[in-house]
């Protein structure tokens, strides 16, 4: 392939002899981008997320068409123009990050706080088996408690929510008899 004068064609890119920079093939770079993984990293931070938009918008102000653009960040040509278009309406602001609703949580505050009280306290203490707090447990509680049916993953995540950690109890057995124990170890000395 001829690249003209002071160009070199390797296999992989393109060498300028005057400034010794690399040019890679926009095929190789792409791949290069996805085998690092850099667009999961663009979209871990609000910050890098805002910058990726500026980025897009910026090359779209240089001449390049919004397909053009979506193909060189790895977006949707949509969504390049969406960017444009909030910029042009509401300037560097229609940039940032907007709410992301999701669904709205089943327990008011009000519910989460009394919810928060009441971990505080062995499920004994409330009438309910157990000596530790479990999901089944908690979601047994809250529906006795406010009438709403919340599921059991749920009631875990929302263990974490709280600050607590998951403790799983350890089964104790009730009649133990640590002579028949020590007897039955496969390895003991008896």
């Amino acid at each position: 392939m001829n690249l003209g004068p002071g160009f070199v064609d390797t296999a992989d890119a393109v060498l300028c002899q005057r400034s010794r920079h690399r040019v890679v093939e926009p095929s190789g770079l792409i791949e290069i981008v996805t085998k690092l993984g850099l667009q999961d990293e663009i979209r871990r931070s609000d910050e890098s997320r805002y910058d990726h938009r500026l980025h897009g918008v910026l090359l779209v102000a240089q001449g390049m068409t919004c397909p053009e653009v979506a193909r060189l960040l790895g977006d949707a040509p949509r969504s390049v123009e969406y960017w444009v278009g909030r910029f042009e309406r509401d300037g560097l602001a229609g940039l940032l990050e907007g709410e992301r609703p999701g669904r709205p949580r089943r327990l008011t505050e009000k519910q989460l706080a009394g919810v928060d009280r009441i971990l505080r306290h062995p499920p004994r203490e409330i009438g309910l088996s157990g000596n530790l707090w479990d999901g089944k447990t908690r979601s047994t509680w809250i529906e006795q408690r406010y009438g709403i049916a919340i599921g059991v993953r749920q009631c875990q995540r929302m263990f974490r929510q709280l600050g607590f950690r998951l403790r799983k109890p350890r089964p104790a057995l009730a009649q133990a008899n640590p002579a028949m124990q020590k007897a039955h170890k496969k390895n003991s000395k008896t």
